[in-house]
């Protein structure tokens, strides 16, 4: 069966509105200023801040004010316990099982945070499977997390594609393993000059319809 790789933070999921949330519940719980919510966000950095960095500076901000335990407890599962799966794409992921396709789940992260996320969501009855770099020690873009994506489903790369929002992790990664790609856009302009996705869409429920309406032919 044809295969598709999917990123699952701000593609299948819409992890910063869900840590926004998190962030306002926690800030609200422990009396402190609504107005931390923009210092929380920037430190995030969309999550891409290791999480080390991000309770440190926590820890250092809300010295005696937030226990330590409170802290790594909202790091851990602050996001995940918000994040939820649009109607939009989860019509369009089932669509595309029901045509045929191999889906399987590629994220960057650690397991615990990671699988709670695709459980919460239901995404684990709706894929067949998913990599996360924390368990194959590999982080997109590099190929081997790609290669064992293909390996937990029993599928090939050839003929694959992937549909992610980050041009470094998803994009570039697609074209290191020669597979088509769609870039997630959510409304930004491609501006990186180096390499190009196949595609650009909107949202995450156009990109996989474009996939499934695609030929699949080897992008080459």
């Amino acid at each position: 069966m044809p295969l598709l790789m999917l990123d699952l933070d701000n593609t299948l999921v819409d992890r910063d509105a869900a840590f926004g949330e998190a962030v306002r519940e926690f800030l609200a719980a422990h009396g402190l200023p609504a107005a931390d919510l923009t210092w929380l966000l920037s430190a995030d950095a969309s999550g891409y801040t290791p999480r080390r960095d991000v309770a440190r500076a926590m820890t250092e901000r809300y010295d005696g004010t937030v226990p330590a335990d409170a802290i790594h407890t909202f790091l851990d599962r602050g996001a995940a316990d918000h994040v939820t799966l649009a109607e939009p794409a989860r019509a369009a992921l089932t669509k595309a099982v029901a045509a045929g396709w191999t889906c399987v789940i590629v994220t960057n992260g650690r397991v615990s945070q990671q699988e709670l996320k695709i459980r919460n969501t239901g995404l684990d009855a709706l894929v067949h499977g998913w990599v996360i770099s924390e368990a194959v020690g590999h982080k997109k873009p590099a190929p081997e997390i790609f290669h064992a994506a293909a390996a937990t489903v029993g599928e090939s790369l050839r003929s694959s594609w992937v549909i992610g929002d980050s041009a470094p992790a998803d994009i570039r990664g697609a074209s290191g393993v020669d597979a088509r790609s769609v870039w997630v856009s959510n409304g930004h302009p491609w501006t990186e000059p180096t390499f190009r996705p196949t595609h650009i869409a909107v949202d995450t429920a156009s990109a996989i319809h474009h996939v499934i309406g695609a030929p699949e032919t080897p992008r080459r």
